[in-house]
């Protein structure tokens, strides 16, 4: 399998200036862990609900902007990287999404929540698949 297979193709992106509190509420409403920082269609950044560590309430989130909490280092990989490259890099890197890019284009992310789902409905095939019977 490749990242094309498995990847959210809807990136939700900001703006470094975009406030930490307008930020957390795309997320939260949207459901989503991880935003895309771009600035002039370049990818400057990804913020995710992790990087808001220890702010908390929203005035402390209202005084802070994107660029004060993202990563700043970006891994990114194309759509035909394979899953088991892809989850050896999130893995190395200990970094909890990949950016999925095609020709300095943003096609979509994969979280390594999606991985697990992955490997979550793989075993859900398995243990219910034909039932093996018992000799006595």
């Amino acid at each position: 399998m490749r990242l094309h297979d498995v990847m959210t193709d809807h990136v939700y992106q900001v703006s470094p200036d975009t406030t930490a509190d307008i930020a957390w509420e795309l997320m939260r409403l949207r459901r989503v862990h991880h935003l895309v920082v771009t600035e002039d269609s370049r990818i400057v950044g990804v913020l995710s609900a992790r990087d808001f560590g220890e702010i908390k309430g929203r005035r402390a989130r209202e005084s802070t902007t994107v660029a004060d909490l993202m990563t700043r280092t970006v891994v990114t990989a194309s759509p035909a990287t394979s899953l088991r490259r892809a989850a050896n890099i999130m893995r190395g890197r200990a970094i909890g999404c990949l950016v999925v890019v095609e020709d300095r284009r943003i096609v979509g992310i994969v979280t390594a929540a999606d991985l697990l789902d992955l490997v979550h409905q793989r075993l859900d095939r398995r243990v219910s698949g034909p039932a093996h019977q018992a000799i006595a």
